[in-house]
């Protein structure tokens, strides 16, 4: 690769998309070289964000109008379910190229869990062994080597970094964990749907996904792995009306001589030196307003009044951190640059 990375984004249109336009923009060692939306192609980036008038990006291209010779890494923006099939053409045309893949059809290793939890079977199953599971914390070793990194849901990474050090540790029960976890509007993506209407959303919340959110299989996934056995945590996601922003109350029952004091300390001790990871002192519950347009994520342990639980709470901007911050992230470490690159923003507050 050269000093600069040059970068495609597939569907630059989306809330997704232009996160990783807002934060590459910036990035002082990417070059921004193509941009894609089918529906909005021809029009010039501004048409469709004006809050990017100021900066000269490429127009808004098709797919198939991307000159791969001149790019080294892609990100792709698209909608679950399409995503296998491109970049399967992208590997056919360039083997040598990169991919951060911002959907959820590379996340699921096991093809059979992606056929249950997606209703279709997997169209790239020769690719899904080379993805690597996008969560940069946990992954970072496997990530720098990879060529294609399957960025995770936000509900998930909302979930997984509290939780995968504790179950690690065994200091958790893995049949006994609750999550609830809320999330505001833009998680629902640009596209308009008639139950997104601020009239149909505002002033009130509402359970969605109940049972059966498709997040949950990456927490399977995960927590099996963590825990080294079969761990089953009950997820429920609700909608807020806020534009940014994942908050996971999570309830989980202790080990036997376990303390929530204990949680605390292992989560200090798995995110000491990361960089976007800050675990609040013992006690204390973050707000999802101090990690807002930031790729941060804030943890916090309260004791529960029952002694053998205990309350982990996790937020982010689901943007950001649960999405293209990730994302950008993850590039750094593929590339070979610091994972801090081009992510400085602070939360953005009021």
């Amino acid at each position: 690769m050269t000093d600069l990375l040059n970068v495609a984004i597939l569907g630059a249109s989306g809330y997704t998309g232009s996160e990783l336009v807002r934060l590459l923009a910036r990035h002082p060692k990417v070059a921004l070289k193509a941009l894609t939306a089918d529906r909005k192609a021809g029009q010039a980036m501004a048409d469709v964000f004006p809050q990017f008038a100021a900066l000269d990006l490429p127009r808004l291209t098709t797919i198939a109008e991307v000159d791969l010779a001149a790019i080294d890494l892609v990100f792709c923006a698209l909608p679950h379910g399409t995503t296998q099939q491109v970049i399967a053409d992208l590997f056919a045309k360039k083997p040598s190229i990169k991919v951060v893949d911002l959907s959820a059809d590379f996340r699921l290793a096991d093809p059979e869990a992606y056929a249950t939890w997606y209703g279709h079977p997997h169209q790239a199953l020769e690719l899904q062994k080379d993805a690597v599971f996008g969560v940069s914390e946990l992954y970072r070793d496997q990530i720098k080597g990879a060529k294609l990194v399957a960025n995770p849901g936000c509900h998930s990474t909302t979930s997984i970094l509290p939780l995968v050090p504790l179950l690690r540790e065994r200091l958790i029960e893995p049949d006994l964990i609750s999550i609830v976890s809320a999330t505001g509007m833009s998680g629902a993506g640009r596209a308009a749907k008639e139950e997104m209407l601020f009239s149909e959303v505002s002033e009130g919340v509402h359970a969605y996904g109940v049972g059966k959110h498709r997040h949950t299989a990456e927490l399977d996934q995960e927590f099996d792995k963590a825990a080294g056995r079969t761990a089953r945590a009950t997820f429920t996601p609700l909608l807020i009306p806020m534009n940014r922003g994942i908050y996971a109350t999570i309830t989980a029952t202790l080990a036997a001589g376990a303390t929530a004091e204990a949680l605390h300390a292992a989560l200090e001790a798995a995110y000491y030196g990361e960089p976007f990871v800050k675990v609040l002192p013992f006690g204390k519950a973050p707000q999802s307003r101090h990690v807002r347009g930031s790729n941060n994520v804030q943890l916090g342990v309260v004791a529960d009044r029952g002694p053998d639980r205990a309350i982990v709470v996790s937020t982010l901007d689901n943007l950001v951190k649960g999405a293209s911050g990730q994302a950008v992230q993850n590039m750094n470490l593929v590339a070979g640059f610091e994972a801090t690159e081009g992510l400085g923003q602070l939360a953005i507050f009021p």
